[in-house]
């Protein structure tokens, strides 16, 4: 039995000396994964035509399969038990819902007044035209895990509201807007959402019981693979946005009034949102849940609903702008914020496992 004087053993540390890169950029309040974001704008803007839709490489299917990838690992994180949990959270539910077609163009008419002038009459329209369309579902689902929310309700929400945007948003676009909703073919969405989420899903919980300890232990490296896909939305989002010339036409101070408008209303939203989750003693996960998935709006329902509602104005690209820069605004404020409440969430976890048993 050794004495209170014996040497400690030689691998008594269990844990790596911290990267000193690590280190530095956490006390200077900078994160790699926000460099990452940083850099991935900037290529996009330097070689647009790599990652547009006119490229050769076949990002969308890339994209498309990153996503569903990392949906059937998502399923094989959940249990029935735990699914079935998050699609009974019904205030989590009706507050997401609330949020992405109530609040938001509740927010868009109340703003209004400030667009009297007959010039602005068409940025109004526009804008109004993106508070009426449904939450993305690959971005809220993935922000939500990184920062540590209630995946299985970020999953139902992201996914109704998919759906339930196919009727509202032709429907409020028509009451305020006068638009036309008929004939509107969106069979396609419906396919690709069931293709990259509702399929994918199911196929990882069905197999939980025998891969779901597999997907645990390599929770890093999924987490990686998560904001490795955020990456690849950006830097596709950004590029269409630069080759389809979205800001030409605008001054370079109309473009940076517009994108802190847009900036704006995302933090709005976030703020309200957090207010009413917190007014309504949501969990922590729950917060995280309905800030995500009720700040975002979709890009993809959004190019398509342009298309069906406004065929006349929607290639101009003037309809489109407030939309291309909130999408690509949110993604880059929830990235930051998921990653740091992520972080945190790990700080505050690492005592407790670092303990001895």
């Amino acid at each position: 039995m050794p004495t209170s004087n014996s040497p400690a053993p030689a691998s008594a540390p269990t844990t790596p000396p911290p990267n000193r890169t690590a280190g530095l950029l956490a006390r200077i309040g900078l994160d790699p994964f926000l460099l990452a974001l940083a850099g991935t704008v900037g290529l996009a803007y330097l070689a647009p035509g790599i990652g547009s839709d006119d490229s050769p490489i076949p990002w969308h299917r890339i994209t498309t399969f990153g996503v569903g990838l990392i949906f059937f690992f998502y399923g094989l994180r959940l249990s029935m038990d735990k699914l079935r949990a998050g699609m009974r959270n019904w205030r989590l539910h009706v507050l997401v819902q609330f949020t992405t077609f109530g609040l938001f163009p509740l927010l868009a008419l109340l703003a209004r007044p400030l667009f009297a002038h007959e010039e602005n009459a068409t940025l109004w329209s526009s804008i109004f035209f993106l508070t009426t369309l449904p939450s993305t579902v690959s971005t809220s689902v993935v922000m939500v895990s990184i920062a540590g929310g209630n995946i299985p309700a970020a999953i139902f929400n992201a996914s109704i509201s998919s759906l339930i945007g196919i009727v509202a948003t032709p429907l409020l676009t028509s009451l305020v807007l006068n638009t036309s909703t008929e004939s509107a073919h969106l069979g396609g969405l419906v396919t690709d959402l069931l293709l990259q989420v509702v399929l994918p899903v199911v196929a990882g919980v069905l197999l939980n019981s025998r891969l779901g300890a597999f997907a645990a232990r390599h929770s890093n490296a999924l987490r990686l693979s998560d904001q490795f896909v955020i990456l690849l939305i950006v830097y596709t989002a950004f590029c269409e946005s630069f080759a389809r010339n979205v800001f030409q036409g605008y001054s370079a101070l109309g473009i940076i009034a517009l994108s802190l408008g847009m900036a704006g209303l995302f933090f709005l939203v976030y703020g309200l949102v957090t207010l009413i989750s917190n007014l309504l003693g949501f969990s922590h996960e729950d917060r995280i849940t309905a800030v995500f998935c009720g700040s975002k709006k979709s890009l993809v329902h959004g190019t398509v609903m342009a298309n069906l509602l406004f065929p006349s104005t929607a290639a101009t690209g003037a309809l489109l702008l407030p939309l291309m820069l909130y999408h690509a605004i949110q993604i880059l404020i929830a990235s930051i914020i998921a990653r740091a409440q992520g972080r945190r969430v790990e700080q505050a976890t690492a005592p407790t496992a670092a303990q001895p048993s």
